[in-house]
C-alpha cells in the first residue's frame, strides 16, 4: 500500500501468515515468493496507520503545510521477505539506490515495524548503520535496548524484561514459585525465558520446573516429548512466552492427550489471539491468565475502516487482497484478471459494516493501538523538528534541520524526547533504550455461553505506578478451570512453617527441600526460612521454636520440694541441737554432763546448732551478702566444731595419762585455759582465710548459662578456688587429726573414754565430705548446692547423734547410770 506526500513513512505488517517460495528453476529467472492465509487482525493494524497518517494530514495544529505518506510492505511473517521490503523503504525500488551522499531525503524518513524481535534486529542492525528510526509496535525482546548495536529503534511495546517481571508479578500473587516453561526457539522466546528464568530465581525465590524450547520446524516428535513433561510435571503453572505460528502444534497435541488441570499463562504474543478462542480448546485452555499489551480506544477508526473500498485505493495490492478474501471479488478487464484495472466484480452483497471479523472488531485494539501511537511519535518528532528556530538547533553550530533536506539521524536526535498524550490519555515517551512506559492488561479465558472462550480484563500491572499500586488484581473475576474453582498450589514442597528451616533435597532445585525443625536454643520466625536463628544467652526457644523467651531462672527455692526438704531437715537439727542443749543444761550437774568435758560439749552444740542455720543461707535466690555469708557461717561453725571435737579427743587422752602415776601432771599442762585458748586459736585461722578470701575474690551473685543450655542457673561463684578450696582442706586437716587421735584412744579403759564415740563420729564425717567432692563437681546447676547442704546437714547429724545421742540415752532412759558410782565403777573392757 502507498500513499505520496512531502515526507514519507514506512510500515511492515504481518498481512499473510505464510510466505511460498516457487521451485528454483536454472533455465529460467527465479519467479517471486508469494504469501498465502490473509491476517485480518495484522490488515487492520496496516490500516490503523494509513488512518493516523490521514488524521494528521487533517490535523492543522500538527505539522502544518507538510503532508505525510506512506509505504506499507507485507513481511508473509518471513525474515527475507521482511528484510527485502525494508531494503525497499531505505533505497527505493528503482534502479537507483539510496543516495550515499546524504544530499537528498531517502525514500522514507522513519519505518514503523517490525512486529517481530527476529525481524527487527536483523532490520535495525542494518537501519542504525544509517541512523533511520524504526519505531517497532510488537517486538519485545530484551536484546533490542542496546543502544551501541541498535542506535535508532524504539517501540511503542514494552520490553520483554517488562513482561517477564509482570507475569512474576501474577506468579508472586498467588505464590506460584514451582512452573513449568515453554518457549518458542527465536529471539523472542529465547531471551524472554532468560529474563524468566533469573526473575523467578532472584524476585519469587521459585524455581522452573522444566524449560522447554518448541522446535522451530515444529517436528511432531518433539511437540508430543513436550506435552508429555507438562502432563506428567507436579507443577500446576505452565507459563509459555511464544508466538502463535510456534503454539498451533502445541495445543493440538494438549487437546489430543487431554491435557487438563494445569494453569497456563500467556505472554502478549498470544494472550489475546482469537485463533486459540475456540470450543475445542476451552477444557484445556479455560482459566487462562494472560499478559496483554494496553488496550487503547481510537475515534473514528471503526467509520474509516468500513469506509475502505478497492475502487478509491486502486494502486494498493492490500486492500485488493482483502476485498478478495472478504466476499470473493474479482477485478478484471476484458474477461482478464489484473492487478491495475479498478473494475471489480462482486456477488452485490457486500458491505463491511456488517461484517464481524477481526478487522472491524474495535474491542481488542491493542497491536493496533501501538501502531497509531507510533506513528504519531514520529509525526510529533518531526512537528517538534520544524518548530527549531534558526541559530538554537541541536546540531553542529546551532543549526536546525529543513525539511528540503531531512536526514533521518536528525529524526533520530527529536524521537528521544518526544513526549505527548494520546486522545485516550495514555503518556508516550520513550527512556534512553529507546523502551516505552511499561504497562499491562491482565487477562482472564472464560467461557461463553456458546462454549467458545472470551477475554476479560481482571488487572492491570503499570510499573509507573507507585511501588504498593504496581499490580491490581480482581480476584472475584477470575475463572479457574479447575474442579474447585479456585486457584491451584503450585509449589514443589509445601512452605516451611515457623520453628523449622529449609534443607535443600540433594539433586533437586532449590524449590524442592524438606522441613527440618530448628535445634533446642534456635528458632525461625518466618516461613520458608533457610536458616534459624540462635536466641541470645538469656533466651532460650519456646517449645514451638518460632520465638525466644525468656530462659527459667534455676536455683534451689523455698518453694520446691527440694528445698522445702531441705529446710526442714535444717529446722529438725536446730531444734535436736536445742534440745540435746537444753537436756544437757537440765544435767549439767550430773556425772556424764560433768565427766565428759562439759563446757567443751555446750560448745560443741552451739558449733551444730550454727551448722544446721547455716544451711538456710544456701536456700532462696543468690544475694551478694548470703553468698559470701554463706561460706563464711559454714567454715567458722564447721571448724569450730572439728576443733572442739579435737579438744575433747585431746582431753581424753590426757586424763587417761593423768590416771597413770607417770602421767599425773598431764592435765596441768592442758586444763580449760589451754583448751579454750586451742579452740580459740584454731577457729580464728580459719575466720583468717575467710577474711583474706573474702578481700581478694569474693563470691558473688552469677547467672550461669554453661550448665543448662535451656536454663539459667542462678548461683554464687566462689569467686577464688583456691580460697574455697584452703577453707575445706583446713577442715579436713583438723576432722583427719582428730579421726587419727581418736582412732588411737579407741581402746583406752571405757571409765575416761569417749574416744570411740569421737572415732565413729570423725568417720561419718570424713565419710560424708570425701563424698562430697566428687558429688559436688558432677552435679549440675542448684543440685550443686544441694548436694553441699546434704552434705552439711548429714556431717552435722552425724557429729550430733554419735556423739550426743548415747549420753542422752543414759541421761534420759537410765537416770540410774548417770551417778559417779556408776561411771568410776565399771571394770575395765577386755580387749
Amino acid at each position: 500500500m502507498h500513499q505520496n506526500g512531502d515526507l514519507i513513512l514506512g510500515g511492515l505488517f504481518e498481512v499473510h501468515f505464510l510466505t511460498v517460495f516457487p521451485e528454483l528453476s536454472f533455465t529460467s529467472e527465479p519467479e517471486q515468493p508469494y504469501c498465502e492465509q490473509f491476517d485480518m487482525a495484522s490488515f487492520q493494524q496496516a490500516m490503523t496507520m494509513v488512518f493516523a497518517i490521514d488524521e494528521i494530514n487533517k490535523n492543522p495544529k500538527l505539522l502544518p503545510n507538510t503532508t505525510l505518506g506512506y509505504h506499507l510492505y507485507d513481511n508473509c511473517v518471513k525474515l527475507a521477505v521482511a528484510f527485502r521490503a525494508a531494503t525497499a523503504l531505505i533505497s527505493g525500488t528503482s534502479e537507483t539506490a539510496f543516495n550515499l551522499n546524504c544530499t537528498s531525503s531517502p525514500p522514507v524518513i522513519g519505518i514503523v515495524g517490525d512486529p517481530g524481535s527476529t525481524h527487527s534486529i536483523a532490520i535495525s542492525s542494518v537501519l542504525g548503520l544509517f541512523r533511520v528510526p524504526m519505531v517497532s509496535y510488537f517486538a519485545t525482546c530484551s536484546c533490542l535496548t542496546d543502544r551501541n548495536q541498535f542506535p535508532s529503534f524504539f517501540r511503542t511495546i514494552p520490553s520483554d524484561a517488562f513482561q517477564v517481571r509482570a507475569i512474576v508479578q501474577i506468579l508472586k500473587h498467588f505464590s506460584w514459585t514451582w512452573v513449568g516453561l515453554v518457549y518458542s526457539n527465536d529471539d523472542y522466546g529465547i531471551y524472554a525465558a532468560h529474563s524468566f528464568n533469573q526473575d523467578v530465581r532472584e524476585q519469587l525465590g521459585g524455581c522452573v520446573a522444566y524449560s522447554e524450547m518448541l522446535p522451530r520446524d515444529n517436528n511432531r516428535r518433539d511437540v508430543e516429548r513436550i506435552v508429555r513433561v507438562i502432563k506428567t510435571s507436579t507443577a500446576k503453572v505452565v507459563v509459555v512466552v511464544s508466538t502463535e505460528a510456534y503454539l498451533l502444534p502445541l495445543m493440538d497435541e494438549v487437546s489430543l492427550r487431554n491435557v487438563t488441570e494445569k494453569q497456563w499463562i500467556a505472554s502478549e504474543a498470544w494472550a489475546t489471539s482469537p485463533i486459540f478462542l475456540t470450543p475445542r480448546l476451552l477444557p484445556f485452555l479455560g482459566g487462562t491468565l494472560g499478559i496483554a499489551i494496553r488496550r487503547g480506544e481510537i475515534a473514528g477508526l471503526r467509520d474509516f475502516l468500513l469506509r475502505l473500498r478497492p475502487d478509491m485505493q486502486p494502486g494498493n495490492n492490500m486492500v485488493r487482497i482483502f476485498w478478495q478474501e472478504m466476499f470473493g471479488c474479482r477485478f478484471e478487464k476484458d474477461g482478464m484478471q489484473t492487478e491495475d484495472d479498478n473494475i471489480m466484480l462482486c456477488a452485490g452483497d457486500e458491505d463491511l459494516s456488517s461484517t464481524n471479523t477481526a478487522y472491524s472488531d474495535m474491542s481488542e485494539l491493542r497491536a493496533s493501538y501501538n501502531v497509531y501511537k507510533a506513528v504519531y511519535a514520529l509525526a510529533y518528532a518531526l512537528h517538534d523538528l520544524t518548530q527549531c528556530e534558526e541559530g538554537k538547533g541541536p546540531f553542529n553550530g546551532h543549526s536546525c534541520a529543513r525539511i528540503s533536506t531531512l536526514q533521518p539521524w536528525q529524526v533520530v536526535h527529536y524521537l528521544q524526547s518526544v513526549n505527548f498524550t494520546t486522545g485516550f490519555g495514555d503518556h508516550v515517551s520513550f527512556d534512553k533504550n529507546g523502551d516505552p512506559l511499561a504497562i499491562y492488561d491482565v487477562m482472564n479465558w472464560q467461557p461463553n455461553p456458546d462454549g467458545s472462550i472470551r477475554v476479560h480484563k481482571v488487572g492491570v500491572v503499570n510499573e509507573a505506578a507507585q511501588t504498593e499500586h504496581i499490580f491490581t488484581l480482581n480476584e472475584d473475576a477470575l475463572f479457574w478451570n479447575f474442579d474447585t474453582k479456585k486457584p491451584p498450589r503450585s509449589v514443589c514442597s509445601e512452605s516451611c512453617p515457623l520453628g523449622t528451616r529449609r534443607a535443600s533435597k540433594k539433586g533437586m532445585p532449590i524449590c524442592c527441600f524438606d522441613c527440618l525443625p530448628c535445634a533446642d536454643g534456635e528458632i525461625s520466625n518466618k516461613t520458608d526460612s533457610n536458616e534459624c536463628t540462635v536466641c541470645p544467652d538469656e533466651f532460650w526457644s519456646s517449645p514451638e521454636k518460632d520465638c525466644c523467651i525468656p530462659k527459667k531462672v534455676e536455683f534451689l527455692s523455698y518453694e520446691e520440694p527440694l528445698g522445702i526438704s531441705l529446710t526442714t531437715a535444717s529446722i529438725f537439727g536446730t531444734c535436736f541441737c536445742t534440745g540435746v542443749f537444753g537436756v544437757f543444761v537440765h544435767h549439767r550437774h550430773t556425772p556424764v554432763v560433768r565427766a565428759n568435758n562439759s563446757e567443751l560439749s555446750f560448745l560443741l552444740l552451739l558449733s551444730l546448732k550454727l551448722c544446721f542455720l547455716c544451711v538456710l543461707l544456701f536456700i532462696g535466690q543468690p544475694q551478694l551478702w548470703t553468698c559470701q555469708l554463706r561460706h563464711v557461717v559454714f567454715g567458722i561453725s564447721f571448724v569450730l566444731s572439728v576443733s572442739s571435737i579435737l579438744v575433747k579427743t585431746i582431753v581424753v587422752v590426757a586424763v587417761f595419762k593423768s590416771s597413770r602415776p607417770e602421767g599425773q601432771n598431764a592435765m596441768k599442762w592442758f586444763g580449760v585455759a589451754q583448751q579454750r585458748g586451742t579452740v580459740l586459736i584454731l577457729t580464728a585461722f580459719q575466720a583468717v582465710i575467710c577474711t583474706v578470701w573474702l578481700s581478694t575474690a569474693s563470691p558473688t551473685p552469677h547467672k550461669n548459662t554453661h550448665y543448662i543450655s535451656s536454663k539459667i542457673v542462678f548461683e554464687c561463684a566462689v569467686g577464688s578456688v583456691i580460697g574455697f578450696g584452703s577453707l575445706l582442706g583446713y577442715i579436713g586437716l583438723l576432722a583427719a587429726i582428730s579421726f587419727l587421735l581418736a582412732f588411737l584412744a579407741r581402746n583406752l579403759p571405757d571409765t575416761f573414754n569417749e574416744a570411740k564415740f569421737i572415732t565413729f563420729s570423725m568417720l561419718i564425717f570424713c565419710a560424708v565430705w570425701l563424698t562430697f567432692v566428687p558429688a559436688y563437681v558432677s552435679s549440675p546447676g542448684k543440685y550443686s548446692v544441694a548436694v553441699e547442704v546434704f552434705a552439711i546437714l548429714a556431717s552435722s547429724f552425724g557429729l550430733l547423734i554419735a556423739i550426743f545421742a548415747p549420753k542422752c540415752y543414759i541421761i534420759l532412759l537410765h537416770p540410774e547410770q548417770n551417778t559417779k558410782k556408776a561411771i568410776m565403777g565399771r571394770p575395765p573392757r577386755n580387749k
